[in-house]
């Protein structure tokens, strides 16, 4: 067998939803990072529930979409797998600064990075590798990519922003002991600026925990 691997570079496009609108009455933008299993027009209804002419989401989607069960009726999408990692991130990264661009957005309110599970790893490295404006940084049932350090979010040093990392005590990913870890991980990438939370249940999203967030 006399197989290669080759490669090609080619233009592609992708879709991304939005909540609400932006107004004058608007105070939080929020850019939000589903899980493994989601799509992002989906995912926004977890956040259907916050004041909609205060709050106005951006939810990008994940590239690789595919069936979720054997039935092939649903369908849910991936962020990123081992396969060509750093390549796809690079790919993410490229796409998620192009729906930034699009949306052309003020810089006179607060912006809020939310990334549920696999979504935590695209939201660190977004803020890492590209440097959006962040108020807050709320990383929901995940764990930091191994790849990132201190010196990746140096810059924040002399920020104030606000970071909260939120689990189940419950939850089969987020161990009570991985959580631990993670926090201990997060609290030396952003010294002094984590608050934790934790609540009963597993690894799912409670509507109750994002209104606790702003209230």
């Amino acid at each position: 067998m006399n197989s290669s691997e080759k490669r090609v570079h080619y233009k592609a496009s992708n879709t991304y939803a939005t909540l609400n609108a932006i107004t004058p009455e608007t105070r939080n933008i929020w850019m939000v990072f589903h899980g493994i299993g989601y799509l992002s027009r989906y995912f926004l209804r977890y956040f259907e529930d916050l004041d909609p002419k205060a709050n106005y989401f951006i939810a990008p989607q994940a590239p690789a979409k595919y069936y979720l069960g054997n039935a092939y009726k649903h369908v849910g999408a991936s962020w990123l797998t081992r396969e060509n990692t750093a390549e796809e991130i690079e790919n993410v990264m490229n796409y998620l600064d192009e729906v930034y661009q699009a949306e052309d957005l003020p810089d006179d309110v607060e912006r809020l990075l939310f990334g549920f599970s696999q979504g935590v790893s695209i939201a660190l490295r977004w803020l890492a590798l590209r440097r959006p404006k962040c108020d807050r940084l709320i990383l929901y049932a995940g764990g930091v990519p191994k790849e990132l350090s201190e010196e990746d979010f140096r810059f924040l040093e002399n920020a104030d922003i606000r970071v909260t990392v939120i689990a189940g005590t419950e939850d089969e990913f987020i161990t009570p002991q991985r959580y631990q870890q993670e926090l201990v991980r997060l609290q030396s990438l952003f010294p002094q600026k984590v608050d934790a939370i934790t609540f009963e249940g597993g690894h799912e999203i409670q509507k109750s925990i994002i209104q606790q967030l702003i209230s």
